[in-house]
């Protein structure tokens, strides 16, 4: 006889049905987030806040944590690609009333962001769960126009089941905020990452990556960014000529997904970083040959 399914387990089945896994979607991630320095870039527990204001004053951020756990790290925003991964493929598909409660399996999830599925992967998992939870963010992005501030975790909840016998794990589920679950469904607010993007090891590469992401995009002349810039933009705890100095090596080993680096120097002879796209001018020849042949052709004129 087939055990009896509670409703919750039911639900949860059937929502699991419409997700296909991680390897079936693109990964997207929120513009907004992208460009500005919301997580901490070491696994070192961190607890000094991250600060930052653009040039004009108008975008502000400020990131606390909770003494217990430290500030979410990048290693931790996997799960929110995820997340938005999983969501935005439902309404791509036609899913109109999405949630913002995601039901999974912790190996499912481990799997699909490239981590360890054992012991060690669930351990790290309930830590970085516990991290995205407890961190506080301030901004004035997408901000209430009366105060300018809006503040918010990244998750509102999130729950772990495991085997009352055998201590195994078994289900999981996590709450997405408001702020975020808001972003995400927003036309136009997300970006594809490339698949190797889970794949990289530092801190510092990956938000140079999404930053390169957000604003060099497809363009055919890439885009030049001063290092002063990225250093605040990255939100890195170390001094401006150390993460100059980690910045060369990326530079010079030239393996981030999508985007060739190189360095030059701006109009005020300050040091710069060019991102451009490795398929930029291919992609750039192909959209002017499409339009060439979407153009309806000229009219022949009578001539007396």
């Amino acid at each position: 006889m087939a055990p009896i399914m509670s409703k919750r387990a039911i639900r949860n089945q059937e929502f699991d049905l419409f997700v296909p896994r991680m390897g079936d979607l693109r990964l997207k991630d929120q513009r907004e987030v992208m460009e500005r320095p919301f997580f901490a870039l070491s696994k070192r527990k961190r607890l000094k806040p991250i600060e930052y204001t653009s040039p004009d004053g108008e975008v502000w951020v400020h990131v606390s944590a909770n003494p217990r756990f430290g500030i979410a790290t990048i290693w931790d925003a996997d799960i929110l690609i995820w997340a938005t991964s999983r969501l935005n493929h439902l309404r791509e598909t036609g899913t109109n009333d999405l949630p913002r409660t995601i039901h999974t399996s912790t190996y499912e999830l481990l799997r699909a962001i490239r981590r360890d599925t054992g012991g060690k992967g669930y351990k790290e998992l309930q830590a970085a769960l516990e991290r995205l939870q407890s961190t506080v963010i301030e901004t004035s992005i997408r901000a209430p126009k009366r105060n300018k501030r809006a503040q918010f975790g990244w998750l509102d909840e999130f729950t772990l089941e495991t085997d009352p016998v055998t201590g195994a794990s078994k289900g999981m589920s996590l709450t997405l905020s408001n702020w975020v679950y808001e972003g995400l469904m927003k036309e136009r607010s997300l970006l594809t990452l490339h698949a190797d993007y889970f794949t990289l090891s530092g801190g510092v590469e990956r938000a140079i990556y999404r930053i390169a992401r957000k604003h060099a995009g497809d363009q055919p002349q890439g885009w030049v960014c001063r290092v002063s810039v990225l250093h605040e933009k990255t939100g890195s705890e170390s001094p401006l000529k150390q993460f100059a100095y980690l910045l060369k090596r990326i530079v010079a080993a030239n393996d981030l997904p999508d985007y060739d680096l190189s360095y030059t120097a701006t109009r005020d002879g300050a040091a710069a970083v060019h991102f451009v796209r490795r398929d930029a001018a291919e992609k750039a020849q192909l959209k002017a040959s499409i339009q060439a042949l979407a153009r309806p052709p000229l009219e022949g004129r009578c001539l007396d």
